[in-house]
């Protein structure tokens, strides 16, 4: 979540929010966001990960990463699914490509 912290403001910029979910506690979740800038759920359950597309694991009890680019209206752009530390959405990239789409619309309604 640094990553995306430290490019919130450029987000900001291209008319994004950023906002993360955890099922751990309050306490435990005040600890991560403690150095971010963007809200954080905490004690999310299994009907909270079923409401918003998550995948989640029945052997731990825990929504796996689950990832979304969601336009304003809540349309899913792009989602990306994890069950482990690899797979996730890069900051930087995630980043060029919301600048990439806010270009070609952009062009879009300038013709």
């Amino acid at each position: 979540m640094a990553g995306y912290e430290a490019r919130r403001e450029a987000f900001a910029e291209q008319g994004v929010g950023l906002i993360a979910g955890s099922v751990d506690d309050k306490e435990r979740t005040a600890e991560v966001a403690a150095d971010l800038g963007f809200p954080i759920a905490f004690n999310m359950t299994k009907d909270d990960g079923d409401a918003i597309g998550s995948w989640w694991d029945e052997k731990r009890q825990i929504i796996q990463p689950s990832e979304f680019l969601l336009t304003k209206r809540g349309r899913v752009i792009i989602s990306v699914y994890s069950n482990g530390p690899v797979g996730r959405m890069d900051p930087n990239e995630t980043l060029t490509l919301v600048r990439y789409l806010n270009q070609q619309r952009a062009r879009a309604n300038a013709s």
